[in-house]
């Protein structure tokens, strides 16, 4: 079969033939037609992940169709389009993963490839509304931002619509993980502002529901934020301020998130693409009674309500741009220059 393979870190991946896996008990044989691109695969390439086992077949996230089942999996499998859930064995307790939990494309073999092989468990199928690319953007940035969301953060969703919305900031718009939060958010009736390098994604951001954004790049953006908001000038007290905030960059940026958070707010994050966390003022966050999650991938049960979510609301995921699974390097390469709006996904 065709595959991308990973050998080295600092190097190139390459598009190799391989042998097609073998399925063993409890397992199925997915002809994969589509997978997506993750910061993860980038940060294993340049070596920046734990526990890099090499060489692989990298990629977490793709949908395609059953061809094969493996012993005492049940027979109606067979030529269902599915989707696959990366998060593998994470095990009983839902506030933490287990010993031998990992995320599919290292140190197992992953969806960069025509082929693979994979628990009964982990799959899932495919949401009607979705094509086979729409449907393998979905699974490790949807998990990541449905749990820092909704389990993490705890979004307030009513049915009631004439209820006090919550404000929610989401840092950095434009990758996945951000885009599917806003996707969430605004599906679940919240207000939502966005924070952005570029005016042109926060524009995009607008259109899919966001109520504004700022550029970070500008002096004392937190506060162009606020006077944005209007606070102080709404109904329901200090509404200005935000209830939830979900970040990615962390950095010496995330001080100015504790700033702009509302007393008794939430703040989850799932990345450090700025670096470590600086500057932060104890007395602010304690005064306030600020809550801070860290948050990574999810369960079972989580990935199961993510996908509830996206059919009740028919969500598409946005996607960048599709190429062939023979440019995935150039694939990488866009991916690590940050410049995409939405997934990049491999045609397969």
């Amino acid at each position: 079969m065709k595959a991308i393979l990973l050998a080295e870190t600092h190097q190139p991946v390459q598009y190799v033939d391989t042998d097609e896996p073998t399925i063993g008990p409890g397992e199925v044989l997915i002809k994969l037609q589509a997978a997506a691109l993750n910061h993860r695969d980038v940060f294993v390439q340049k070596g920046l992940y734990p526990g890099i086992k090499l060489p692989v077949i990298p990629g977490s996230d793709g949908a395609g169709m059953v061809i094969e089942t493996g012993e005492g999996v049940d027979s109606s499998w067979k030529g269902q389009s599915v989707i696959i859930n990366p998060a593998l064995n994470w095990g009983p307790n839902p506030k933490f993963y287990g010993a031998d939990f990992q995320i599919l494309g290292m140190p197992t073999n992953g969806t960069f490839a025509e082929y693979l092989r994979i628990p009964t468990d982990s799959i899932h199928h495919k949401p009607n509304h979705l094509s086979v690319e729409q449907a393998a953007a979905l699974p490790l940035a949807g998990l990541t931002a449905w749990r820092a969301l909704m389990t993490r953060a705890g979004l307030y969703r009513s049915s009631d619509s004439s209820a006090i919305s919550e404000k929610v900031l989401i840092t950095g718009i434009g990758g996945g993980a951000a885009l599917f939060t806003l996707q969430f958010a605004v599906a679940a009736g919240a207000e939502v502002w966005v924070t952005s390098g570029s005016d042109d994604k926060i524009e995009k951001a607008t259109e899919m529901g966001a109520a504004g954004g700022v550029n970070y790049r500008q002096a004392d953006w937190h506060k162009a934020l606020l006077a944005q908001t209007g606070t102080g000038n709404t109904t329901g007290g200090n509404r200005g301020y935000f209830d939830v905030i979900i970040d990615s960059a962390g950095g010496p940026g995330f001080a100015r998130l504790i700033d702009v958070a509302a007393p008794g707010g939430r703040i989850a994050f799932f990345g450090s693409t700025t670096g470590n966390i600086t500057d932060i003022i104890p007395s602010k966050v304690f005064f306030k009674q600020l809550s801070i999650f860290g948050s990574t991938m999810g369960t079972l049960g989580e990935f199961t309500a993510m996908l509830s979510f996206v059919s009740d609301h028919q969500l598409v995921p946005v996607i960048d741009r599709v190429v062939p699974l023979s440019d995935t390097e150039q694939a990488m390469q866009k991916m690590d220059a940050g410049s995409q709006f939405g997934k990049i996904v491999l045609s397969i």
